[in-house]
């Protein structure tokens, strides 16, 4: 978003755009703040700048400083009214989300020199969201994820004669072979791998890792073939077409004027894709020719996890499996991906219906005497 031409993000006509100096300056002096002082992402300041100026607009952009909470009520209420895509009302969470961009706005506003006679931080409590809109913003939705064999049943029928099919293959063999988040797939240099130790070196000084975390991580245990398929990839790269440390290693499609003079992909370039969307056409493309669902790049991190449980790791495995993935907490990998499928919850719950064995007397007999045994021992009776 360009930050400097905020004030026609409506589609208002440009030469009916109206503004307010002071909101205007109010909103650059937020963004610096959230981006230097608050160590905001772009992505958040541009989501915080669309708010400010749904708000702006509702109330014909009257300074800041006039605010009262009749034009938030007002403003509340267009916002559930509003049409959003397909004719549908906004949802729960572009609701909620906005709400609490403008509750940070004037929260911060109200401690502001020349805003803290106008304003007060109660202000800033017209615009929360109300409890059922967060629930529902903040509830958990199944979304589907690919079994390790459905990932590699994949794999098995990608098409790897040219060298932007293997790179395709290569792809979303290195996925689940590494966890790694698209943006970090799509930023990676052919440095970072070391295939002989099996470890790639999410650095977030170069890699778009969350947050810009810098970890290394190891191959996860799924089995030789999607390590096959980086072997030979690698090997291509390297070796056919000269790629050094510093190529990407998913490099982007280069395109170019074919036979006939049409426009075509000619083969990689060596620059990097500038988004991670591309990645996710490569899924889209990969499982909706195996007649799978559209599974996207991040569900194979939950793939991942839930391959974790047919493990039987031990406590210091299971830490080590969760900083595979970049967390400092077990319990961050549990809660963010550790959830059962809901047809694999069912499948419990009812095995837990049916009437189970009673343990053999002889065994709670014997059980209940090493415990005896070892208090005795131990000089505890």
């Amino acid at each position: 978003m360009n930050r400097t031409a905020i004030i026609t993000l409506t589609g208002e006509p440009e030469a009916m755009a109206k503004y307010c100096p002071e909101n205007e300056k109010m909103k650059r002096a937020y963004i610096f703040f959230l981006e230097a002082a608050d160590g905001k992402q772009s992505a958040t300041c541009d989501a915080a700048l669309r708010a400010i100026e749904r708000f702006e607009v509702s109330t014909s952009r009257k300074p800041f400083r006039k605010f009262n909470p009749e034009q938030a009520r007002s403003f509340r209420t267009d916002l559930v009214e509003e049409s959003g895509p397909g004719g549908r009302g906004l949802s729960a969470a572009t609701i909620t989300a906005t709400l609490k961009h403008l509750r940070n706005f004037f929260l911060w506003l109200s401690r502001e020199p020349g805003f803290r006679s106008a304003l007060n931080s109660n202000d800033a409590n017209w615009f929360k969201p109300s409890e059922q809109d967060q629930r529902i913003a903040g509830a958990k939705r199944e979304r589907p994820v690919p079994t390790l064999a459905e990932i590699k049943a994949t794999l098995a029928r990608m098409p790897s004669e040219t060298i932007i099919e293997k790179r395709d293959r290569a792809v979303l063999a290195f996925a689940i072979l590494s966890g790694a988040r698209d943006g970090a797939i799509a930023t990676l240099r052919l440095k970072h791998i070391k295939l002989e130790a099996q470890t790639v070196s999410q650095d977030g000084r170069e890699v778009k890792t969350k947050g810009r975390k810098t970890f290394v991580s190891t191959f996860f245990p799924v089995g030789p073939e999607p390590v096959e398929i980086i072997a030979d990839y690698l090997r291509v790269l390297k070796e056919d077409l000269g790629f050094g440390p510093d190529d990407p290693l998913f490099p982007s499609t280069a395109m170019g004027h074919g036979a006939d003079r049409g426009f075509e992909a000619l083969g990689l370039s060596r620059k990097h894709w500038s988004t991670a969307e591309p990645i996710r056409r490569i899924f889209r493309a990969a499982f909706a020719g195996s007649g799978s669902p559209a599974f996207n790049p991040h569900s194979l991190r939950k793939t991942l996890a839930l391959h974790a449980d047919t493990l039987n790791l031990t406590r210091e495995e299971e830490k080590a499996y969760s900083q595979n993935f970049g967390h400092e907490s077990i319990w961050t990998t549990r809660e963010s991906y550790g959830n059962l499928p809901e047809h694999r919850q069912a499948s419990i719950m009812r095995r837990l219906a049916a009437p189970r064995a009673a343990a053999a007397p002889e065994a709670e007999i014997a059980a209940v005497q090493a415990v005896l045994d070892r208090l005795k021992a131990s000089g505890a009776l």
